[in-house]
């Protein structure tokens, strides 16, 4: 893993990793939302986020016969259906404040699932613990240069389908998917804005580009579970700082609004997948805006995961 301000990622990267799970993933589909905002339907990707293309990504360069990885449900899931396929063992650390519903899933799967007290941070730790101990891989979640550069394929389509977009709206955790998207920005010939959206009560990145360095926040219990993260990662940090043209932050009443929304309109995004949306809606942008739809496991969705073959996209 590279340090802070050295990532020598770029978008080679991005395109390497899209030949790399090309078979392994879905090309999700642009949808319209209205005359101004198109939607990136990620909550159709395998699994039904866009983890699976970091996870695959990651899984299929690394070649381990044993991971371990943190997760607030949805890489975990992702990790877990390649890892069949590939015959890799895997162990999923999730906060004792983790879906049950995810983590249910995850064991489904084939996958162990151990429960750490404490937030990210402390569920991490436990991760990177029982990685040392037991000589399996240790996979995070977001803050890892092949999990960056499978995420930004999200970033890649959009640029390739939508090219005339001017902003592109992006639900922010971890920052695996902002990273992505930011280092797939620079397949355009001009400048588009790229607009992180992270919960009200978990602006790690927002806090951090104001002060100039990296800043830990206290553990969240924002509805947006996947966007609970504590700090900006160490490979996620110097591309975001470096190319990110806005960070901004909505409230969960935001995101629940935005949610029933998308749902009203026939997209089942969970929490996390609606908080680009309702970012969105609330920034007063102009132009023509894609927003990054990254997830759809809400509990209905859930109850469907299996481990199916590959589908044509959709």
């Amino acid at each position: 893993m590279t340090g802070i301000g050295t990532t020598q990622l770029g978008l080679a990267d991005v395109r390497a990793a899209a030949d790399r799970i090309a078979g392994h993933v879905r090309r999700t589909s642009v949808l319209a939302w209205d005359s101004h905002i198109l939607l990136k339907a990620e909550h159709r990707q395998r699994g039904g986020s866009f983890k699976a293309r970091g996870a695959a990504n990651a899984m299929l360069a690394l070649h381990a016969d044993k991971v371990v990885t943190g997760s607030s449900g949805n890489h975990g899931i992702a990790v877990t259906m390649l890892a069949a396929e590939l015959g890799v063992r895997v162990t999923v650390v999730m906060t004792t404040a983790a879906s049950e519903a995810k983590a249910q899933v995850i064991r489904s799967l084939g996958a162990r699932v151990v429960r750490a007290d404490g937030g990210v941070v402390e569920r991490d730790r436990c991760a990177r613990a029982i990685s040392e101990r037991t000589g399996a891989v240790f996979l995070p979640s977001s803050d890892h240069e092949l999990v960056v550069a499978g995420a930004g394929t999200a970033g890649l389509e959009v640029f390739e389908d939508v090219p005339d977009a001017s902003t592109v709206f992006v639900p922010t955790g971890g920052g695996g998917l902002l990273a992505g998207v930011c280092l797939a920005a620079s397949l355009l010939p001009r400048r588009v804005r790229i607009v992180g959206v992270e919960s009200m009560c978990a602006r790690r990145y927002a806090v951090s580009l104001a002060v100039g360095t990296p800043v830990e926040l206290p553990p969240s219990t924002t509805i947006a579970d996947g966007l609970r993260g504590q700090r900006p990662g160490e490979v996620t940090w110097p591309i975001i700082r470096h190319r990110i043209d806005d960070m901004i932050g909505v409230t969960d009443d935001a995101v629940t609004d935005a949610q029933a929304a998308l749902h009203r309109a026939g997209v089942a995004a969970e929490p996390s997948g609606a908080v680009a949306l309702a970012g969105a809606l609330e920034s007063g942008f102009t132009g023509r805006a894609v927003v990054i739809v990254s997830g759809g496991n809400t509990p209905e969705a859930l109850s469907t995961i299996t481990q199916p073959e590959l589908e044509e996209p959709v």
